[in-house]
């Protein structure tokens, strides 16, 4: 009989690779609990109406990569391909929000995009999203990438670059869409991709975006938005540049960033690493004020982030994960019961680890001990069993082993 082989773009998390996952969700609601925000779950399954309202339907999300398809009563459902529009319906449906009154959520969980399966990214992915309502101050975005920044500094990512930009809002947009549609036009429309042929006409600020080496360099001398800016937006983005200086956190102006999903205003950001290859974004975020009112709610400021944790994994290899405290390692057969015993005294105390089940000889259980990556190895034998002691191996520490009565290592932790 064949057997059945997963599905082109969706992958297996085996113990050592979801362990990353599991570090940077602990990680994530304790730095974000540092912040007030508090962990919203939300159903993978959503109308498809409410990503074409929110995305966008003319981007290239909705129109080419979402995975919808009519339920038992040909009502249209999709996948989510991302988090932010869910929150905001659940917010909206929830009725909660109040004039004055800030909400603060994050949430995590798989995404899916018919794409091209690359490196860090499948059809199936994870990302980590956070979400501020009612904040329309500068200080929220500000606060927003610090908090990102702390988050990324406790997973071990350190050598990372932040791209800054302000999209502008309702007011100085449009003519900056016209100014670029005015430059587009003094160009060979056909020296354009396909893509950008069309967004020319939907979506012009997605031009910038483009990753084709030709249109690339057809933007080069586009006008860029920082010089249209209406003076709101001026003081909002340099009210937010103000902070992360002050912060120390250092930051590049991009000028030409633009995020791939139409609700943003006035401050975008991306996270960037250079060393997984083409594919450099592993977080990004920004403003978008108009997205509540446009799903049914109040006009109610929202600004935000999402993190790929795919990428972000790829970025963990150094980076401290949480190791198990013990491995306790059988030597004799007879032994085995009590070593059972043991380790789930030293799982009472509070620590973690594993025992093996059956005797083996010394090589054998050190070599799984070293795999295990225990701080301490336990040693249990015939002479041990015989003792009531324990053989102590400090894995970490340059400490001569030494064997200690069972009951009062358990009395010393």
């Amino acid at each position: 009989m064949a057997k059945v082989q997963k599905i082109k773009g969706f992958a297996d998390l085996f113990p050592e690779e979801a362990a990353k996952f599991t570090y940077m969700e602990a990680k994530a609601r304790e730095v974000f609990s540092r912040y007030g925000f508090g962990e919203l779950r939300t159903p993978i399954l959503e109308k498809t109406e409410l990503f074409q309202k929110s995305i966008g339907e003319d981007t290239d999300v909705v129109g080419k990569e979402m995975f919808s398809f009519p339920d038992r009563k040909n009502r249209s459902l999709t996948m989510r391909p991302e988090a932010t529009a869910g929150v905001v319906r659940a917010f909206v449906e929830s009725k909660t929000h109040q004039p004055g009154k800030i909400s603060k959520f994050f949430t995590f969980g798989p995404m899916f995009r018919y794409e091209r399966p690359q490196k860090g990214r499948q059809r199936q992915f994870h990302q980590l999203d956070v979400e501020i309502f009612g904040a329309p101050e500068a200080q929220a975005d500000a606060e927003l990438i610090l908090m990102l920044r702390s988050f990324l500094n406790e997973l071990g990512l350190t050598k990372l670059t932040i791209e800054l930009n302000s999209l502008g809002c309702h007011e100085c947009r449009p003519a900056y869409k016209q100014a670029l549609i005015d430059y587009y036009k003094s160009k060979d429309k056909e020296n354009f991709c396909e893509d950008c042929r069309r967004r020319m006409e939907t979506n012009p600020l997605r031009v910038l975006d483009c990753k084709v080496p030709t249109c690339k360099e057809l933007v080069q001398d586009a006008p860029v938005i920082t010089d249209h800016l209406c003076p709101e937006c001026e003081t909002h983005f340099a009210d937010v540049r103000a902070i992360l200086d002050g912060a120390g956190a250092a930051y590049e102006l991009n000028p030409r960033m633009v995020r791939g999903l139409d609700y943003y205003v006035r401050t975008c950001f991306e996270v960037a690493s250079y060393d997984i290859g083409s594919q450099t974004a592993v977080a990004g975020g920004g403003r978008y004020d108009g997205l509540v009112k446009n799903l049914g709610g109040p006009d109610c400021p929202g600004t935000g982030f999402a993190c790929g944790m795919e990428r972000l994994a790829l970025l963990m290899d150094e980076a401290e994960l949480a190791r198990p405290d013990f491995y306790l390692a059988v030597v004799d057969d007879e032994a085995a019961n009590e070593a059972m015993l043991f380790a789930q005294q030293l799982r009472e105390k509070g620590l973690s680890g594993e025992a093996s089940y059956a005797g083996g000889s010394m090589k054998s259980r050190m070599r799984a001990a070293n795999k295990s990556g225990a701080r301490v190895c336990l040693i249990l034998g015939g002479e041990e069993l015989a003792n009531n002691t324990v053989t102590v191996k400090y894995m970490d520490e340059e400490r001569d082993q030494e064997t200690l009565d069972r009951s009062l290592y358990l009395a010393s932790l």
